[in-house]
Order: structure tokens, then sequence, then C-alpha cells
């Protein structure tokens, strides 16, 4: 009966197929021709090439690209390290209600972003914030808009994430485990170091790669919070394109873009190997 039902059942899928290839095959095809296209500055001439590619790992453009990577690294490492530790202490919580409350929160606060957010940071730990007025913040050279303010607002949205993506991995170790270890001797860093965090490892670097990805590609915070004083490629990306600041540069604007994938798909990379490797001990 499977055989004769499942030829019948792919026309379903067509929708589906459809609208990602309508979402995300347009997009992609304008991204990798523009990124190639190359325009001659005197003729207008248009050809395929790799200079805006090259140009995109020069000089300022390169500057931004490391400077998200490296703003992505920082809240992607301190958003696991907090939310591994809020994640452990909700999941060993003998209160049913703080745990649903906080699984709530995070869903909720996980996906609160954009300009509402930097509003709410502003207004809290600005230059004229409620907190930063109030404790003399400024006095002691705290700015909400350099690198560390930036990365403090990411953890707004990072740690929640986090929470929700090693909660399920930390429910699922199981008691047996722990029971044997402390029955052949060892301690509690003992099964944490040989069982626990092994286990859990690929849920931790894929929360990881969450992480960076949402930091990576995250734009309009940063711009209504730091503008230009942290260079960052998703901002450079919308000077290019927009022209408000550079003129005749779209198609190195693709290119950038392409750098981003090109970055996400390493870090995906290291991911993937690692969570077919384990996946086994979860099931």
């Amino acid at each position: 009966m499977a055989a004769e039902t499942t030829p019948r059942a792919w026309p379903a899928a067509v929708p589906l197929l459809a609208f990602v290839a309508l979402a995300f095959g347009i997009p992609a095809v304008a991204l990798l021709l523009g990124a190639f296209t190359v325009t001659e500055p005197g003729t207008g001439r248009t050809f395929l090439g790799t200079a805006n590619l090259a140009e995109s790992l020069r000089g300022n453009y390169l500057t931004t690209l490391l400077g998200s990577v490296r703003l992505s690294a920082v809240v992607a490492a301190l958003g696991m390290l907090l939310g591994a530790l809020l994640a452990r202490a909700v999941v060993t919580s003998s209160s049913a209600v703080l745990r649903g409350a906080v699984l709530s929160a995070s869903g909720v606060l996980a996906n609160f972003g954009g300009v509402p957010l930097a509003f709410l940071w502003v207004a809290t730990l600005g230059n004229s914030g409620v907190v930063t007025t109030a404790f003399g913040l400024g006095e002691s050279g705290w700015s909400l808009y350099g690198f560390w303010g930036l990365v403090l607002v990411y953890m707004y949205f990072s740690v929640p994430l986090m929470v929700l993506v090693l909660a399920p991995a930390l429910e699922g170790l199981r008691p047996q485990w722990r029971e044997a270890a402390e029955s052949s001797g060892a301690g509690a860093w003992q099964y944490w170091r040989h069982v626990g965090i092994p286990v859990l490892a690929p849920s931790l670097l894929g929360g990881f790669v969450l992480l960076f990805g949402g930091a990576f590609a995250a734009y309009a915070t940063a711009a209504a919070i730091t503008g230009s004083t942290v260079p960052l490629v998703t901002l450079q990306i919308a000077d290019a394109l927009t022209g408000d600041v550079l003129i005749g540069h779209e198609n190195v604007a693709l290119a950038l873009s392409l750098d981003m994938v090109v970055v996400a798909g390493l870090v995906m990379a290291v991911h993937l190997p690692l969570q077919r490797r384990s996946s086994r001990w979860l099931r």
C-alpha cells in the first residue's frame, strides 16, 4: 500500500518547492550574477569577472567583514556559555512553573530585535538612559554605542535562543549515565568532562552556529544604535546598495553578501559532521 501511495504524495510538495524557488532561488541567482558582474567605469560595459569579489576582500570592506566575524564570535561564545548555565538551572529546577515561565519568556525574547530592541537599550543604557543617569555610568567611561555595548544588546536575544536550543538536549541526558559514573567513582567534573559535555557538544556547537548567524546577519539593531561607529559588513552593504555613502558599488555589496554566505557555510560545515556523529546518544 505504501508503494502505491508514495508516488501520489509528491504533488503535495509542489507549493513548498515553488515557494522555496521564489523566496530563495531567485535571490540567490540574482546575488551570484550581481557579484560576478563587473562594470567598466569609463564605458559602462559589463562583463563577468571576479573584480567585485577581490574588491570586497580589500581595505574597508575587509575591515567590516572581519568586524562582523569578531562581533559574532564574541556574541556566540558568551551567549553559548550564559545560555548553557541558564538552561542547566532551568532543567534541574524542581519548579514546573519556573521552568515554563523561563522557556516561554525565552521564546519571546529570542525573536525580539530590530529598532524596538535598540530603543529599549538606548532608553535604558544610552548616554541619557535611566540606568546610566541613575548610577553615573557615563562618568566611568561606559558607552552603549561601541563594540561591547553592541555585544550586550545582542545578548538580549542570544541567551534566550541558546536556552531553547540546549534545554531539550539537557533533558535527553539519561540519569543512568550519571548513576553509572558515580558508581565507578567519578565525580561531578569527571562526569561532565567525559560524558555530559561530549554528548552535548553537537547541541552546544549548533547553538553557537545559530547565535553566530543571528549576530552576523543582524542589521536594524546595529544601525539604530551604533550607526557607523562599529564597522559591520551589514551596514557596509546597506550603504553600498542605497548609495547614501557609496555610489556605484552595488555589485560590490552583492559580493560582500556572497562573502557572508561563504562564512556562514563554513561555520555550518563544522557543525554538521559532529551532529551526525553524536546524535545517536540522545535518541
